[in-house]
């Protein structure tokens, strides 16, 4: 470094040195994670180690702005990763961990993320990316957590519910936190971040990284409790204090947001980095997401009566046809999406509270316009019935008129309102344009590629602004080899045969 007061750096960096060079003089120092912390509190912006010493693992290469958010990591102790949906966060949070296992910064890492995303998301990305990393998920019984937390592994992952169960084993085991959408602790009047809060205090050494594309959902206020976290040097003592800078009262319990309060949101939610889609120019036009649920018991019996129902029959019958194939597929795939019909053709409702949630978890991480694709009727009513209660919502399928429809299609396209737009495939499959949205959400897949390839372009048409993100949601093997095929344009023919025969092998 040629510095014009190196006395600055040799008095802060013991290891650091004079040296000169053609009658030049500079300052020399290691090229480590605390020197250079230690160079930018001196306000010299000296480059992240990761970017110059790490082996990006992996199958991919990083994007440039996945480097900068692992580079950014690696030197903040805490911080926020407020980088918009699909743009790679998971990823950049991994190699960052690794880069600190490597360089013996850290040795265990905690990852806490929402249900869906432990096996299809994080367990997933270790497993393909870092085959030289063990990972364990912690997930099922309360003694079967515990037990798990005990084995040996570079990477624990559980869900936001489930670390409750192991806080008090976990006490002083974790050298890095890793939050993925850390929105869920924006409340800090809930058991869920007093507990976590408690426990961070608790384990003072423990780096902590809070990730999500939203962190103010709601409003204004939901940034207290993320700043509070991350230790923030600007956050207010207390949350009335923080709601007063933000928050006009209007009535005896209405509170709107002051016009500054964006600025002020900004200003607190430091150590941070936040790229948005618009400015990762380098990812690909849509990035498809697998977001896991579990059946509930109701569902468990009905699908399991039902697969027994078709291996007996397939005993008697000996084959099966195509037509025969799609039919018994489409009542698998509604029980699993909480609607099934009778013989009457009467819908017969079925708990699928989680994969409901799922749904609002989703809406609410885009933070924009969604489209909501929903195979079946009767659950396409019951979706609208329930999200109705937290966002606007329009309905399109064969129930609606054309000249409705079209004023749906240019209200969500052009207006403020419908936030969420809940469709049938096949009534959106062709023409039409609707960049508005930047995420589609597959509530259940279809038979149908040409369908699917269809719908999935309605926001791939000229005029987009930003990369698609496409969310599968599954609860089953038969609903994840459906999506693999129609994500391949492969034929759906033979799925069912392939279950029946997994099913009498065991």
């Amino acid at each position: 470094m040629k510095l014009n007061n190196p006395n600055r750096v040799l008095d802060s960096i013991p290891t650091a040195k004079p040296y000169t060079v053609r009658g030049v003089p500079l300052v020399v120092a290691p090229h480590g994670l605390d020197e250079v912390r230690v160079l930018r509190n001196l306000g010299i912006k000296a480059p992240s180690p990761i970017l110059h010493y790490y082996k990006w693992c992996g199958q991919h290469k990083p994007y440039e702005h996945q480097r900068q958010t692992a580079a950014f990591l690696t030197l903040n102790h805490c911080g926020l990763v407020l980088n918009e949906i699909g743009t790679g966060k998971t990823q950049s949070a991994l190699w960052a961990a690794d880069y600190l296992i490597q360089t013996k910064q850290i040795k265990k890492v905690l990852i806490i993320s929402p249900l869906s995303t432990l096996e299809r998301v994080w367990a997933d990305a270790i497993f393909t990316g870092f085959v030289h990393r063990k990972f364990v998920v912690l997930h099922g019984t309360s003694e079967k957590r515990r037990k798990l937390l005990n084995t040996e592994a570079d990477f624990y992952i559980i869900n936001h519910d489930g670390f409750p169960i192991i806080c008090e084993e976990a006490h002083g085991k974790f050298d890095l936190v890793i939050v993925d959408e850390a929105a869920v602790l924006r409340n800090p009047s809930t058991q869920r971040f007093k507990i976590f809060r408690r426990w961070m205090a608790n384990n003072l050494t423990a780096r902590l990284w809070l990730m999500t594309g939203t962190p103010t959902p709601n409003d204004p206020t939901d940034a207290w409790a993320l700043a509070k976290l991350v230790g923030s040097p600007f956050c207010t003592k207390t949350f009335t204090a923080f709601r007063e800078q933000v928050m006009m009262k209007i009535g005896q319990w209405k509170f709107v947001p002051r016009p500054e309060s964006v600025e002020i949101v900004k200003h607190i939610l430091q150590p941070a980095v936040r790229y948005t889609r618009d400015e990762c120019f380098e990812l690909p036009d849509t990035i498809i997401q697998t977001r896991q649920v579990e059946l509930t018991a109701e569902q468990k019996k009905h699908y399991s009566q039902m697969l027994k129902h078709f291996v007996t029959e397939m005993s008697v019958e000996g084959t099966i046809t195509a037509v025969n194939e799609a039919v018994k597929i489409q009542k698998l795939v509604q029980i699993a999406c909480g609607v099934a019909y009778g013989d009457d053709g009467q819908n017969i409702g079925i708990d699928c509270s989680p994969r409901i949630n799922l749904v609002k978890e989703v809406i609410e991480e885009a933070g924009e316009k969604v489209i909501l694709f929903v195979p079946l009727t009767g659950t396409l009513h019951m979706l609208e019935k329930e999200l109705s209660k937290h966002w606007s919502v329009a309905v399109v399928n064969g129930e609606v008129s054309a000249s409705k429809r079209n004023q749906i299609f240019h209200d969500f396209q052009h207006a403020k309102t419908p936030h969420v737009l809940i469709a049938h495939p096949a009534t959106m499959a062709h023409g039409l344009t609707l960049t508005s949205a930047s995420t589609i959400i597959w509530y259940g897949p279809i038979n149908s590629n040409e369908q699917y390839v269809q719908a999935n372009g309605r926001i791939e048409r000229i005029g987009k602004r930003q990369v698609s993100n496409v969310v599968h949601i599954e609860a089953t093997d038969l609903e994840h080899k459906m999506y693999e095929r129609l994500k391949n344009k492969q034929k759906l023919q033979g799925l069912l045969l392939d279950l029946i025969q997994q099913q009498t092998r065991r």
